[in-house]
């Protein structure tokens, strides 16, 4: 072997140390992707659905993987029990590389790793005792055991009573706590939820997501959790990556990527969050003032990075004038508050970019939107 070869070799080694060194973080991480690509074979050639992903997710977190169809969510984490195999690059658990593992090895790597479905996936003719039992029984897992483990989950989420039940006798919140109880019974170690929520309504929604942020607490399970919708990172999630045709866009905190968004996939996704400006505001604005009275319209954006509730009495007196709000609202994510509020000002001394400058001090980002009467 060339010198050269020997050194185009160890690069990629070299440059996992030195990130191990300036992020010790990634010593810790109980999941970690390095360079992860994954092609498919196409009809019309290969089609690459991950590229280079560098990712690492720590014990005990719930972690959010967000984007549109297509984005590779899915493929993303199908790599983590195998279910999917990299094209390139390396899956480490508690660091070790999954890539390396036998059949032998990935059966027991895979107890280790519960997933959920957007779908159920639970067996019609069998009640919901013996769907929860079934993977014990295929692991030899003696009766008696079974039993135990069985009623302390179906109590886990819920189900006491509906141990007889047949899937076809359940709502589908009540399906879903089954696939979660399912899900557990090996005491894994990571739970891996595939748009768990997608097929749900809003307020069976809430009651799932309430339901593994318990598990997540009480068990100590690091999750990881796929979907489209916001409103799912928003309620659950610690960190978030945004995915889009493959490419890691945007990552970090929820509080933060949901208060500053930078990308543009980001920022529509979240879209969908926040109130659009009225078409009835939107009729009324001009961008001069029409008349001396008129009142110059403000949004005032909380990003986040302050972390007390602004002070409106305080902010309304500085602005001086009458202040109405026209529309708004401040949420806290994570111990943050977020959210914005548009304003009309009227009869204020101060000039417009004064006002601007003013509600400066007490929100992240103002815009003039112009002038309405």
């Amino acid at each position: 072997m060339s010198a050269a070869t020997q050194l185009r070799l160890d690069i990629p080694e070299q440059r996992n140390a030195q990130q191990a060194q300036l992020h010790p973080e990634l010593n810790r991480a109980h999941l970690r992707f390095v360079g992860l690509g994954k092609t498919y074979n196409g009809q019309q050639g290969p089609v690459a659905a991950l590229h280079g992903i560098d990712l690492a997710i720590q014990r005990g977190e719930v972690f959010g993987i967000i984007g549109r169809s297509g984005a590779g969510k899915s493929s993303l984490i199908r790599t983590i029990n195998r279910l999917e195999q990299p094209s390139s690059g390396r899956v480490l658990i508690d660091q070790v590389d999954i890539g390396e593992f036998d059949e032998d090895r990935l059966v027991a790597l895979r107890r280790r790793i519960g997933m959920i479905f957007q779908h159920f996936n639970l067996m019609s003719a069998k009640t919901v005792w013996q769907n929860v039992e079934l993977p014990l029984k295929v692991a030899g897992v003696p009766k008696e055991k079974r039993e135990r483990k069985v009623r302390e989950l179906l109590e886990l989420v819920g189900l006491e009573g509906k141990h007889k039940a047949y899937p076809a006798q359940l709502s589908g919140g009540q399906k879903q706590r089954v696939g979660i109880a399912r899900a557990l019974v090996h005491d894994p170690q990571i739970l891996l939820c595939d748009e768990a929520t997608s097929a749900l309504d809003p307020e069976t929604t809430q009651s799932i997501l309430g339901l593994l942020r318990e598990i997540n607490q009480r068990l100590g399970l690091t999750i990881v959790l796929i979907t489209h919708e916001m409103a799912v990172i928003r309620d659950i999630c610690d960190r978030v990556v945004v995915l889009e045709h493959g490419h890691i866009v945007e990552q970090g905190p929820v509080w933060e990527v949901f208060g500053n968004p930078q990308h543009e996939v980001s920022k529509t996704l979240l879209a969908q969050l926040q109130h659009a400006l009225p078409q009835e505001l939107q009729s009324r604005l001009q961008p001069q003032p029409p008349s001396p009275d008129a009142a110059v319209a403000l949004r005032l954006q909380f990003t986040g990075s302050a972390t007390d509730e602004p002070d409106l009495a305080a902010l309304f007196s500085a602005l001086g004038g009458r202040v109405r709000l026209l529309q708004g609202g401040v949420e806290r994510i994570q111990g943050h508050a977020l959210g914005q509020l548009l304003l009309a000002v009227s009869g204020s001394s101060l000039g417009t970019e004064q006002l601007r400058q003013r509600a400066g001090q007490w929100a992240q980002q103002v815009e003039v939107l112009g002038y309405v009467v």
